[in-house]
């Protein structure tokens, strides 16, 4: 028969007493979601790594300052409820200013028994439709497979012209044309996916260089007929390779790209940007996946247009929702189906302040995928 001092009382012992136990403070820093510790008066006194960058600010420019001021201005029930100190608090998806930009979140507040007065914040970003089900897109299965069987046909002819015309072209003009037929190729495999938008399935993903499938993208665009805005690239020399699918990640930004030229060109000084770093502390709950999956390789693609329509901006990558007059409403479903895929994570954000608007993408490294 064991006594108190038994076996069982000497491990949970050392457990508590470990030395290479991490303390709470390194608890909380590895945290992939927000937290705040708040005093009595509402003011923050404590901020994690994660809560620096959702927020945008730097701890030291934090404390001391209200949660409302930092973060406001919130719905009223929310306020209401972070007025009582000792109330409890669990809200999805709020709109949150932050830096200037409006972003979805789930926040809770928990008082803090020990400490009277002081709360816990955790705020955590929705993903702007990321935490869906599979079954987000059904709605959508039948246009892209009636889509995909009109648009075959023309493509078949479209490649063999320009197959025929290479051989025609003098040697200084024969990259065009394949160019040409490597891009009816890209669209062929995206129709095949266009037929996939609703499956469940994923395409295979290996190791890809961020920065060769952004310049592909921009270099197709400027071949185009598009709008001639220019587009500012913003790179990080240093950031290793993504876990993609090439195409599907190509596919992505040329979307977003032509939409962010689109809506810019219309201003008197148009510009659009294409910038990519190494967020160290993003992380994205995937739910289809059971696991929180860490997405530090940022693309984002921004422009200074006027921006999407309020009242579509929590609807714009649902199938057949649309912001342009002849717009069919499958680019940006598109798009969110092929990052998923990918299990990234991609989102809208608006700085009025700055006058731009951002669709960031977050993808995971390849060196370490399940991390």
């Amino acid at each position: 028969m064991e006594g108190a001092g038994g076996p069982g009382a000497s491990t949970q012992a050392k457990r508590f007493t470990d030395p290479a136990r991490p303390g709470a403070e390194s608890q909380i820093a590895g945290l992939i979601f927000a937290l705040l510790v708040i005093d009595p008066e509402g003011r923050i006194a404590e901020a994690n790594q994660a809560a620096e960058n959702l927020l945008g600010l730097g701890v030291r420019r934090m404390v001391g300052r209200g949660l409302t001021e930092i973060v406001g201005p919130l719905d009223a029930r929310v306020e209401y409820r972070l007025g009582d100190n000792e109330a409890a608090l669990v809200a999805r998806d709020i709109a949150i200013a932050a830096a200037g930009a409006e972003k979805r979140i789930n926040m809770t507040v928990s008082a803090l028994g020990t400490h009277p007065g002081w709360r816990v914040v955790t705020l955590s970003d929705t993903g702007h439709g990321e935490a869906g089900g599979d079954d987000d897109a059904t709605s959508s299965r039948g246009a892209p497979s009636i889509l995909a069987h009109e648009i075959k046909n023309p493509l078949a002819a479209i490649r063999g012209a320009a197959q025929l015309a290479a051989r025609k072209l003098p040697l200084a003009d024969k990259k065009l044309a394949r160019m040409i037929t490597d891009e009816v190729d890209r669209i062929a495999r995206l129709i095949d996916r266009m037929q996939q938008l609703g499956a469940r399935g994923s395409e295979a993903c290996e190791p890809c260089n961020p920065h060769e499938a952004i310049r592909s993208a921009i270099a197709t665009l400027r071949a185009g007929n598009g709008p001639d805005v220019p587009i500012c690239e913003e790179f990080d020399p240093s950031l290793p390779p993504v876990l993609a699918n090439r195409d599907a990640l190509e596919q992505v930004l040329l979307n977003l790209i032509a939409n962010a030229r689109e809506a810019a060109s219309g201003e008197p000084e148009a510009r659009v940007s294409v910038q990519t770093r190494f967020v160290s502390g993003f992380a994205f709950s995937a739910v289809r996946l059971g696991r929180a999956v860490r997405l530090p390789i940022e693309i984002t693609v921004s422009d200074n247009g006027a921006g999407i329509d309020p009242a579509l901006r929590d609807h714009i990558f649902d199938p057949f929702v649309s912001s342009k007059p002849s717009g069919q409403g499958l680019g940006l479903a598109l798009v969110r189906k092929l990052v998923r895929d990918m299990n990234g994570s991609i989102s809208h954000e608006r700085d009025g302040r700055a006058g731009l608007t951002h669709f960031r993408l977050h993808l995971p490294l390849a060196e370490s995928p399940r991390s």
